[in-house]
């Protein structure tokens, strides 16, 4: 695999070279290695149509619409592919929910002054728990308290119970049309519980409820874990605002001690870095050998961070997504890798053997072979876990830096970050009557969510939502970026101010009049519940326009894992158009796809786009747009 087929980045491909100089096996030739035939897209036919299942012993089965060629068990094909859906769209908002719990327990520990953390945001909890309908009045912390209580008893609400989240947050229409079809959910516990039974062999065949399944599921998923952990992350830590950071590989320097949180929760990492500002840590790295001791963001934990906290000389700068990872291993630069819930990769501890960095999981989720040293996340423990940790990278600089030769000359930019409803109000003046305005006198002609991961699939890292995004700005459509696909826009300059060249001359002119990006930096896989409460203020804004009816795209260029499987779900039952890329493994199940392509229309007002070619899929969403536009006569 060659150039784009590797990654967008420059910074990428040269430190592919290196890992492939020193023999060490790597996601691309591992990639490739899973093709059949020389193509190292194509995979087993029945695996990509979705037409298998192993779930029991009587299996693997494969299935045959065509000629009715069902499981042992008698399933079809359009059931064997949604239960599988079904199933990683659980694995995906268990993932979410995990971390909402966390970050919950973080909140409570706080309010108790038990963590080296506090309440940033006052207001932030205050107006959280009065729209969740609690007395936001009188002791913060108690205020905080209060609102743990309360939204613990949501997520276990017993089914059949409508959530109280759901029923605070969520657009009134949407509200209706959910409750109608049977998709409204209790807590999101409960939601897991009864779809993962159900996709137990023998029990729900039936495509059509396991996708309303899916759907309920995402809408439990979107308010409870999404917008609640966001919301309390933003409490914590600090609203998301513009400012400058520093992207890409050279952000890692050898003579610094390096050490990278690495995952989705951002607790250690944001423990690490009010340490390291410290005069004192900044000596033991000194006295060890280094110039200085550096926190450097790394994928979706680095991204909570950099969302919400500015970069000095201390906490540096950002690397980018996971696919990057072993080229960020492999750079002979880091020190500590600090592995929490999520986007660690097996391989890793191969890596550190090689590099000379310590690996250390801190969730109890994640775990290595062979790799024994651990320190689990605990509230009431951070700010002494986060100095074992800093310990940890010190300790490692010498024998690092004297063993390994690293990557230097690495290139280093500068992308502007910290966007979120509350920031993007302020750059407004306070509304959104400019924002809503652009849209209807058409300078803007509609919004797109970018909402993906990054993978391999079909083309290199990055490259595919990278072309999207651009052909989106260029037609004048505003970007607000999440996930790993959000590093790509990043690392890949369409988060900086000189992007606005690339956009349309509408977009441009709004650009150029509030000094903002024509991509919009707004968060990790995680705001995707953020987003969905700003778009129903942009409804509310517009006169209650449903959401069905708005100028507005989801679209996942890239997307990977499980995790985004269940955005996407979300994404349709609350009504948006929502272009994927790579095609799911649902090609073999014809009344499947029927459902999510067409049917879904006349459901939610959801509209699933499978176009693999960028410039046809921005096209589709263009014209989506246009008729939306159409439809409200501006």
């Amino acid at each position: 695999m060659k150039d784009n087929r590797i990654s967008y980045h420059d910074s990428v491909r040269t430190v592919y070279k290196r890992i492939k100089e020193d023999g060490i096996t790597n996601i691309w030739d591992r990639y490739e290695a899973q093709g059949m035939g020389g193509d190292p897209d194509r995979r087993c036919t029945f695996c990509q149509g979705g037409m298998r299942c192993d779930l029991c012993s009587n299996g693997p089965c494969r299935g045959d619409a065509s000629k009715d060629k069902r499981g042992v068990c008698g399933i079809t094909t359009d059931g064997m592919a949604m239960r599988m859906m079904l199933l990683r769209n659980v694995m995906g908002a268990s993932t979410y929910q995990y971390h909402a719990n966390q970050t919950i327990k973080t909140l409570r520990a706080t309010a108790k002054g038990d963590t080296p953390f506090s309440i940033r945001e006052e207001e932030k909890l205050r107006g959280f728990a009065g729209r969740l309908g609690l007395d936001s009045s009188g002791d913060v912390n108690e205020i905080a308290l209060k609102f743990c209580d309360f939204v613990e008893a949501d997520f276990t609400r017993e089914y059949g119970k409508p959530s109280r989240i759901v029923e605070m947050l969520a657009p009134g229409e949407r509200q209706e049309l959910w409750k109608k079809i049977g998709i409204f959910p209790g807590g999101i516990q409960t939601e897991i519980l009864r779809s993962t039974s159900s996709a137990l062999t023998n029990v729900d065949g039936n495509y059509v409820s396991l996708a309303l399944k899916a759907m309920k599921l995402g809408v439990a998923m979107a308010y409870q874990s999404q917008i609640v952990n966001e919301y309390c992350q933003d409490i914590i830590f600090g609203l998301p605002r513009p400012h400058d950071m520093r992207v890409d590989l050279g952000v890692l320097d050898p003579d610094y001690v390096n050490i990278l949180p690495n995952g989705h929760e951002p607790f250690l990492g944001f423990a690490m870095v009010q340490l390291a500002r410290e005069q004192k840590w900044q000596e033991k790295a000194k006295h060890a050998g280094a110039k200085g001791l550096r926190i450097i963001a790394n994928i979706e934990t680095g991204q909570e961070m950099i969302q919400r906290w500015e970069m000095d000389d201390v906490f540096y700068g950002f690397t980018g997504n996971w696919i990057m990872q072993e080229a960020v291993l492999a750079s002979g630069c880091v020190d500590l890798f600090v592995a929490d819930m999520n986007c660690s990769m097996p391989i890793d501890p191969i890596y550190s053997e090689k590099y000379k960095f310590r690996l250390i999981p801190v969730s109890d989720l994640v775990s290595f072979e062979g790799v024994s040293d651990r320190l689990d996340y605990i509230p009431e423990k951070a700010a002494k876990q986060a100095a074992k940790l800093l310990q940890m990278g010190i300790d490692n600089f010498k024998e690092r830096r004297e063993s390994v030769e690293p990557v230097t000359g690495l290139p280093v930019s500068e992308a502007v970050v910290g966007f979120s409803t509350e920031s993007i109000l302020e750059a407004l003046g306070g509304k959104l009557d400019p924002l809503l305005d652009a849209i209807k006198n058409g300078t803007i002609r509609g919004v797109a969510g970018l909402v993906s991961c990054t993978t391999l699939r079909d083309s290199g890292q990055d490259c595919h939502s990278i072309e999207v995004a651009k052909e989106l700005i260029k037609r004048d459509v505003l970007v607000l970026s999440m996930g790993c696909g959000n590093a790509a826009m990043q690392v890949g300059g369409l988060c900086s101010l000189q992007a606005k060249e690339l956009a349309g001359p509408g977009l441009r002119s709004i650009c150029e009049a509030l000094g903002i990006p024509p991509v919009l930096s707004y968060g990790t896989c995680t705001d995707t519940g953020r987003i969905a409460d700003l778009i129903a203020a942009v409804s509310a804004g517009l006169g209650g326009v449903p959401v069905p009816d708005l100028p507005v795209v989801a679209t996942a260029p890239e997307y990977m894992e499980q995790k985004a499987t269940i955005d996407a779900v979300f994404a349709l039952a609350f009504g948006l158009y929502t272009h994927v890329n790579p095609v799911p493994t649902v090609t073999g199940a014809p009344n499947l796809v029927k459902l999510l392509t067409e049917d879904c229309k006349e459901v939610t007002g959801g509209i699933l786009s499978v176009e693999t070619d960028a410039l046809k899929a921005v096209e589709l969403m263009l014209e989506h747009i246009e008729e939306k536009r159409s439809k409200l006569g501006i």
